[in-house]
């Protein structure tokens, strides 16, 4: 009865599984917020083979975890790197596997400072393309500078820095200070002027320098911005005066650093590189005199020795033996030589006779007579040749009329035969070719006659 009346338990609700709930998290993501852009700081980019990047998007409270799939065909995506500030337009999205919140990245656009980043990337290029950057057209620096031009504030910590190291390491050292505004507009305008002006000293009636530092101290990358424009970087590579860029700290880079004959990572260090230090000078010169001096007493001491030698030598016990054999020797070597010439100025001689004689023979009146006297020959043989072939055609013409005369009708003539023709001319050779009253023409030795046939 009690069983009757007691409460049942109620069924236990079905439970979730991971997946499901994993699953309806994603879609509620997705479709409640939908794609959507978000502002952040690049950190961990991973660039992987497939083409995928995967990167954190961070502020100053959190961060979330991106991915870019085909990253290098998305808009913006050359401009991404570590600490670069973005807009990113993406999808939030859940990571099913390991059930991570995550956004998937469809486009970039640079933000705030990446602004002046892509700015930097840009310019860097293309004066790099322009060969600006090449280390080739770079000039060393002078290794005793006796005057340096300074290009910054005359205000500024990083003037008193180098001043300060110029004075303890080179006392001797001329700077020359032209004072220009390293922040704010139109402060690249001031360095590149100033940089012009310092690199053709004639021109405005400033000091000849041997070294140009420019430069300023540390700051952001806003103060600093004035050092990353295309006018301070080509009036750097126009100056013909070696120039130090010294720029902000060491972790600090700009174009002009890039486009000098050389860096350096402060103000204060420009200044140690661009002078050697007094005291290692000191030493150094004193090393060479060390060296000077004992090189000096060793020669002269050798010298000695060998004067010593002579003065011991046969030169003391007198010069003439000495100069016995070497005079024998030179006359041997006079006749030599002089019979040598002789002997070669008699043949040249006679290879001068015989190109005299050759030259003769050759000589352009001689080759022209000879060729005359060839033509004549020829003239001759043809005359001959002419005169034997006409005497042989009148044989041969006499010996023919004669043949002709034996063969020819007129022999038969003068043997009393005769020739009977009809009207027309024609060879009477039957009775047949001819009729009664037809006129035929006997011809005869001595002449014609016209007769007309009666049958």
């Amino acid at each position: 009865m009690d069983d009757l009346f007691s409460p049942k338990p109620s069924p236990s609700p079905k439970a979730l599984s991971v997946t499901q709930l994993v699953r309806r998290m994603k879609n509620l993501l997705e479709i409640e917020l939908g794609e959507l852009w978000v502002e952040g700081e690049i950190s961990n980019l991973k660039k992987q083979a497939s083409g995928h990047w995967y990167f954190s998007l961070k502020d100053d409270g959190a961060q979330i975890q991106c991915a870019m799939f085909g990253a290098r065909k998305k808009a913006g995506s050359e401009a991404m790197q570590d600490g670069v500030k973005i807009r990113a337009f993406a999808e939030p999205s859940v990571y099913e596997a390991r059930g991570q919140l995550q956004i998937i990245v469809q486009r970039v656009e640079r933000a705030g400072a990446g602004d002046l980043q892509a700015r930097f990337e840009a310019l860097k290029r293309k004066l790099q393309e322009e060969g600006l950057f090449d280390p080739a057209r770079k000039m060393p620096l002078p290794s005793f500078p006796r005057t340096i031009g300074i290009v910054t504030s005359g205000t500024g910590a990083a003037i008193q820095d180098m001043l300060h190291v110029l004075e303890r390491r080179a006392p001797w050292v001329q700077p020359v200070l032209f004072p220009v505004r390293v922040q704010g507009r139109g402060a690249e305008l001031e360095i590149a002027r100033a940089i012009d002006r310092m690199g053709h000293p004639a021109t405005y009636d400033l000091p000849v320098c041997d070294l140009i530092i420019v430069g300023r101290g540390g700051g952001s990358i806003e103060d600093l911005w004035n050092f990353n424009e295309e006018v301070v970087a080509r009036a750097i590579a126009a100056c013909p005066i070696p120039i130090i860029s010294a720029v902000g700290h060491e972790i600090d880079f700009t174009i002009a650093d890039f486009v000098a004959d050389l860096r350096a990572p402060t103000p204060s260090a420009a200044a140690e590189i661009a002078t050697p230090e007094k005291a290692e000078l000191q030493q150094r010169l004193g090393v060479l005199s060390r060296r000077l001096t004992r090189r000096t007493v060793e020669r002269v001491q050798h010298l000695a020795l060998v004067l010593d030698s002579i003065r011991r030598g046969p030169l003391s016990r007198g010069g003439e033996r000495l100069l016995r054999e070497p005079t024998l020797r030179l006359d041997s070597l006079r006749n030599r030589l002089t019979t040598a010439v002789a002997s070669n100025l008699h043949d040249h001689s006679r290879q001068l006779r015989e190109l005299g004689r050759s030259l003769a023979a050759h000589h352009p009146v001689k080759q022209v007579q000879s060729r005359l006297d060839g033509l004549e020959r020829l003239r001759l043989r043809m005359e001959r040749s002419k005169e034997r072939a006409l005497s042989d055609a009148t044989l041969k013409l006499d010996r023919m009329r004669s043949l002709l005369r034996a063969l020819g009708p007129e022999s038969a003539f003068e043997r009393g035969f005769s020739i009977a023709l009809d009207a027309q001319g024609r060879i009477i050779r039957s009775v047949k070719d001819a009729a009664p009253g037809d006129t035929i023409t006997t011809k005869l030795k001595d002449g014609e006659i016209r007769s007309t046939t009666e049958g």
